[in-house]
């Protein structure tokens, strides 16, 4: 079986373990696949219901309860290591939701894998596995390197593991033959120790998982605003009078955000979702900790409209809520904030010629919607004095994402959203703490200015060439320019698109190296020698020489606050992020200068040194302390904006041009709500209304029809590439689902092979993952 012509089935020799040739497998069932429409409300008693299996099944009914009552909480709690939802500015008490502690059972479980569980599998047994049962067998315990002769994983000494590490790296002809991964649970401290030791070393491959989800957004606003971060906190959400709500599925990405949108639509604001599928967020919630509406069944609504964008149409979108209000202006001059567009932004006449140029036809044939629903968007937007748009990967990971997050600048701009109380631009970061990932020095194109402080503080030459960031990565290890990799946390072969070529990948690498709390596919897609280096998780104590150390996170609006660990770590012999990163720098760096071993003593010094190298960061050691951290300041939000004009920038891209009508869809990947980025939980989505199945695609009913597809029945998927090349899907169940016509959906990390390593936007270099072509027929094989 090729890597481009999948056929899901289960391995039918272990029906625990098999898994399919796609990975992304939830633990088998002989329970029979079925799907009905979900009209209750998001959390509320569902989510109670869900935590209350997960306690038992992980056996946590002691431990769970009390990392509930310490998690996101200030003054000694420990951050989730989920989503990156902001914690509640009034006082954290139970600020949790589903999937947090999810999340956090699945850290905690009593589960563990050792050496005597390597001796009893090989690698290549390993393989057949589903990825469920990989994690499911529970916390790694030891560092690990492979054995080929045995194709096992054996002990190593924390010693020897980074003495290989070292000896692989020093190799190398040149720096840049290394790459460094970093995922979202990465502390900032160990962060800001992981992009010293890769600039000490000499390069710039930084690569990280924004550059797969948010790298569109971050562009967009550095051009627009000069700053790469959006401009609203959590209190504009608790006091705007207009909500936008576009690419998310809120209810199982950022679960929490259900609170402020339920306490937004009891004032009276208006909350406008924009989504191809209208997800159970974007109808009504009973919020778990609001107990008095949880014993009464009392659900509030989350919207006051729904508009179903066809893919990738959200610029069509925002584009005719912005000729509407131009033409508005024309009749009422309250309609533009002209004294904010003549005193703060710059190319705002040619954005009003590129709109009115633009007819209403092309933009209901963009954005898939009648120019009433436009009009009605529109109406919400120009009678709200404070608006705020939020956004997530259903509009950054298009060809067009960086324009499509310019456009909701625009849209802001012209009646002066930002810079006040209740309004600006607000991104939904997916991860913990992948915000403060790219704050605390994770970025292949470093600016300048933060290279020569870094120089300065930390007496170091660091390269001025940019690096390689996911997509380049997995092209240089293909082509044998990158011949090391070091993942920091994640599931890398599973998060990446063209899931055969990156495995192809890592397995040219001489070394890969991984450090994880868990099992997990990428240490079975291992390069010539291979290490699993186990770590603490973000609910363990964390003790060094100088006593119990915390760790910081920043939110998805910039709030940076402590977490402490609350449990006894898994086994005894983990390292620390930062120790093991120190450790790893130690061998590979011998004569560094930079006090390795002094900083992991006492994180208050890495804390010392990132004040001096950070913009925001001053006096951060006590800053941090405080009972719910600080802010990092935001120029833009105090209209500053760090761009060539000085000014807020209009932008005047052409709109994309919209798919053709034939028989190709445009099929998205995305998240289950029984599943956390590349991590399943089972094989049910309960939003959806799906039990017991992942190999799915959810179609338009008009769609499956017209290509003589019957519900539930068995289909083939075909993905053209831009070069040309094929990759096929068999035997997935199709299933009717209310959408547009020319869109479908499915699950990552499954449908990841259908993403061509070629297919990235030329504007982000994100992979397209909101944007596949794919051909949709009945299965040849049913």
């Amino acid at each position: 079986m090729t890597a481009s012509d999948v056929d899901p089935t289960p391995n039918p020799q272990d029906g625990a373990v098999g898994r399919s040739a796609t990975g992304g497998d939830g633990p088998a069932s002989d329970k029979r696949p079925s799907h009905r429409s979900y009209h209750h409300p998001a959390a509320g008693w569902g989510a109670a219901k869900s935590v209350g299996r997960v306690l038992i099944k992980e056996r946590a009914l002691f431990e769970g309860p009390r990392a509930i009552l310490k998690m996101n909480h200030e003054n000694g709690g420990f951050d989730c290591p989920g989503c990156a939802w902001p914690d509640d500015t009034k006082g954290l008490k139970l600020d949790i939701c589903e999937n947090g502690i999810k999340h956090v059972t699945w850290e905690m479980t009593g589960k563990r894998v050792g050496a005597d569980f390597f001796a009893r599998h090989t690698v290549s047994e390993l393989s057949e596995w589903s990825d469920f049962a990989l994690e499911d067998q529970g916390r790694l315990t030891e560092p690990l390197v492979y054995d080929e002769a045995s194709d096992r994983y054996v002990p190593i000494t924390w010693q020897d593991a980074f003495a290989l590490i070292g000896r692989e790296l020093r190799a190398l002809n040149s720096p840049d033959e290394a790459a460094f991964y970093t995922s979202g649970r990465l502390s900032n401290e160990a962060t800001f120790l992981y992009q010293l030791m890769a600039r000490e070393f000499g390069t710039n491959n930084l690569p990280d998982c924004s550059n797969m989800c948010h790298e569109a957004s971050g562009r967009a606003l550095t051009a627009a605003l000069g700053t790469g971060k959006g401009t609203a906190d959590l209190k504009d959400w608790e006091t705007a009078d207009a909500l936008f709500v576009m690419g998310v599925n809120a209810a199982s990405n950022a679960p929490r955000m259900l609170t402020a949108l339920a306490e937004a639509y009891r004032r009276g604001a208006q909350i406008v979702h924009v989504n191809p599928l209208v997800e159970a967020a974007a109808t009504s919630t009973i919020v778990p900790h609001e107990f008095t509406d949880m014993a009464l069944f009392k659900a509030t609504r989350t919207s006051t409209l729904n508009l179903q964008v066809r893919a990738g149409g959200d610029m069509a979108l925002l584009r005719g809520i912005a000729k509407a209000v131009l033409e508005e202006s024309r009749s009422d001059p309250k309609a533009l904030d002209k004294e904010f567009i003549e005193r703060h932004t710059h190319g705002f006449e040619a954005y009003r010629e590129l709109c009115e140029a633009t007819s209403w036809e092309e933009l209901e044939e963009q954005s898939g919607l009648p120019r009433a629903d436009i009009l009605k968007a529109a109406e919400i937007y120009s009678r709200s004095d404070r608006t705020l748009i939020s956004w997530c990967l259903g509009l950054t990971q298009h060809e067009h994402g960086v324009d499509t997050v310019r456009e909701i600048v625009n849209v802001l701009l012209l009646r002066g959203n930002l810079g006040r109380e209740g309004a600006g631009p607000s991104p939904v970061r997916g991860h913990s703490n992948v915000q403060g990932n790219r704050t605390c020095g994770i970025d292949h194109r470093p600016r300048p200015e933060f290279l020569d402080r870094l120089a300065d503080v930390c007496r170091i030459d660091p390269p001025r060439e940019h690096g390689m960031d996911t997509v380049d990565t997995i092209e240089a290890m293909n082509q044998g320019r990158v011949k090391v990799f070091v993942g920091m946390g994640g599931n890398f072969v599973l998060a990446a698109p063209d899931t055969a070529y990156t495995s192809q990948g890592l397995r040219n690498c001489e070394l890969t190296v991984h450090v994880s709390t868990k099992l997990n596919r990428s240490h079975l897609v291992h390069g010539r020698k291979a290490l699993i280096l186990p770590c603490l998780g973000r609910t363990e104590k964390d003790h060094q020489r100088r006593g119990l150390q915390s760790v910081s996170v920043e939110d998805s609006m910039s709030m940076v606050h402590l977490s402490v660990g609350m449990k006894k770590p898994a086994s005894p012999h983990l390292l620390s992020e930062p120790a093991i990163i120190a450790g790893m720098a130690r061998a590979t760096l011998p004569e560094s200068s930079t006090p390795w071993e002094s900083y992991v003593e006492d994180y208050d010094r890495i804390r010392d040194t990132m004040a001096k190298v950070l913009d925001g960061f001053e006096d951060f050691n006590r800053r941090v302390r405080l009972p719910l951290g600080f802010r990092i300041k935001q120029p833009a939000r105090e209209l500053v904006f760090l761009t060539p004009s000085g000014r807020a920038e209009f932008s005047a891209a052409p709109l994309p041009e919209a798919p053709p009508r034939d028989d190709v869809l445009v099929l998205q990947t995305m998240r289950s709500h029984d599943q956390w980025n590349t991590t399943i939980y089972s094989d049910n989505d309960r939003y959806r209304g799906i039990s017991n199945l992942r190999t799915l695609i959810l179609m338009n009913g008009d769609d499956m029809r017209a290509r003589g597809i019957k519900p539930d029945s068995l289909v083939d998927i075909t993905a053209t590439a831009r070069d040309g090349s094929q990759r096929h899907l068999k035997r997935y169940t199709a299933i009717e689902y209310s959408m547009p016509r020319g869109c479908a959906a499915g699950y990552m990390p499954e449908m990841n092979v259908l993403v061509a390593a070629s297919d990235y936007s030329k504007q982000s270099n994100q992979p397209l993952m909101k944007n596949i072509k794919v051909r949709v027929a009945p299965s040849a094989e049913d």
